[in-house]
């Protein structure tokens, strides 16, 4: 059976709230092959001291194993926010087929906002990338969370 590109990003967003409720920045990110899930994960950077421990990165992680192969050709991950440069990078070297985010994210984006890596030709593989699925929703999350630590 075949999912709409919002039903995964709902999934997407479950795994950012999980995060959100341990006051971690709020990203989900699942990682779907033949229409079914195979990763998830959300940012974790605070809870493993890792400032690696971005959802993205957790959920390729989790993926390759299950795959037992570090190339994850043919997958598909969904993100609730525009991943960074690392996280960019890292799905480019996953081998990673498309790319589908929430928000944008203009201070730090590596996809479109302030950094073209997904695109780059200067790279050996590219993504397909689609943004604005839940936008408003993934970006409403995020709001919330800093609105909530600036007080």
């Amino acid at each position: 059976m075949k999912f709409p590109p919002e039903w995964f990003m709902k999934e997407a967003l479950r795994e950012a709230k999980k995060g959100y409720k341990k006051g971690e920045v709020p990203v989900g990110a699942v990682i779907v092959k033949d229409s079914k899930i195979i990763a998830r994960a959300y940012s974790k950077v605070r809870t493993l001291k890792d400032p690696t421990a971005h959802a993205e990165i957790l959920a390729i992680q989790k993926a390759a194993k299950k795959l037992k192969n570090e190339r994850l050709n043919g997958c598909s991950i969904y993100v609730t926010v525009e991943p960074c440069a690392m996280c960019s990078g890292a799905l480019i070297l996953a081998r990673v087929e498309k790319l589908i985010y929430g928000a944008a994210e203009p201070k730090t984006g590596g996809v479109k906002s302030v950094f073209k890596i997904a695109s780059s030709k200067k790279l050996n593989h590219r993504l397909e990338v689609t943004g604005g699925v839940l936008e408003k929703e993934c970006g409403e999350l995020m709001k919330k969370f800093f609105r909530e630590r600036r007080v």
